[in-house]
């Protein structure tokens, strides 16, 4: 990419809303200097409280997603902007704007095809509370482990995007899970994820978080674990059956040994229950991760047609 790129050019900025009267002009603003030549947009959630007026007094172009989720926001960005580079960042000014140059950076030397703004470094202890702190450790251990990455924060909402993730990368959730779904089908599909330190700052006065910590926690465990069955089901499965299998192996061994420990009838239970459980589970891995290998092969050349097409 061109030098130009620090002042914007190519560059779509996005801005997720849902009732950020308090601060959506000031972001607007704080983009518009950032990034001159960017084009600014504001997708507003189906907000009740003026923001899509405010954000277009403020010169941005405004986009109206009309069903309710931070997923169904991101969707549409991807699904409506067309740019060399967008970056994706909340409405709430927790995010400076001053760095979404550092952000550019890695996708302007082609370094990467996605950088999240790291928010651990560098976060206002009000911002980023010891709650959301732990969830996203145990979150970032889940991706790591799969991917046998090192990375600290996947719940960014500040991200840029190259253009081969815009037009490549599908999502399907609809909450806040979908900061982690970005990252694993980004590293799914072969894609480089980089992070990039950036200051975290509370909300300002009159905003208030829309994240509801357990609730959303919860959903981004599930998505997280359902992800990981797709993507890697002989890991999720073989390991299950592995698992299985070790467990009917040491009930065989107890019951030859003849062990006081357990009773013979239980261990003879659990080598029956746990052995045809073991190989099951063992075979659906297998046979799904044949058909997921398949799927990624018909991708690829799918995406190779286009390009030389």
């Amino acid at each position: 990419m061109s030098p130009e790129r620090e002042t914007g050019e190519g560059v779509a900025v996005a801005i997720a809303c849902w009732n950020e009267a308090a601060t959506i002009a000031q972001v607007v603003a704080a983009f518009q200097k950032a990034l001159p030549r960017a084009s600014v947009n504001v997708f507003d959630n189906d907000s009740d409280d003026g923001s899509a007026d405010l954000a277009r007094g403020a010169g941005a172009t405004v986009h109206r997603v009309r069903k309710r989720g931070k997923g169904q926001v991101v969707r549409a960005i991807l699904d409506t902007l067309e740019a060399d580079a967008v970056v994706i960042v909340d409405g709430d000014m927790t995010y400076p704007a001053e760095n979404v140059v550092d952000l550019l950076a890695p996708l302007r030397r082609g370094d990467a095809n996605m950088v999240v703004g790291e928010r651990v470094t560098d976060a206002d202890p009000e911002a980023l509370r010891s709650l959301h702190r732990f969830g996203n450790r145990v979150i970032v251990a889940i991706i790591n482990l799969m991917f046998r990455t090192r990375y600290r924060d996947v719940l960014s909402g500040y991200r840029a995007f190259d253009r081969r993730f815009v037009e490549s990368v599908p999502v399907l959730t609809s909450g806040f899970e979908i900061e982690a779904e970005l990252t694993v089908r980004a590293l799914d599909e072969g894609m480089v994820v980089l992070e990039v330190p950036i200051p975290y700052r509370s909300r300002p006065a009159g905003s208030a978080s829309k994240l509801r910590s357990f609730h959303d926690g919860y959903r981004i465990l599930v998505t997280a674990a359902v992800l990981l069955r797709d993507h890697y089901p002989l890991r999720v499965f073989g390991g299950l059956g592995i698992l299985l299998l070790f467990v009917a192996l040491i009930a065989a061994i107890l019951r030859l040994l003849g062990s006081d420990l357990v009773s013979p009838a239980l261990l003879s239970n659990v080598m029956l229950l746990c052995a045809p459980l073991g190989l099951f589970s063992l075979g659906i891995g297998l046979t799904l991760n044949t058909v997921t290998t398949r799927f990624r092969e018909m991708s690829q050349i799918a995406r190779r047609s286009r390009r030389n097409g």
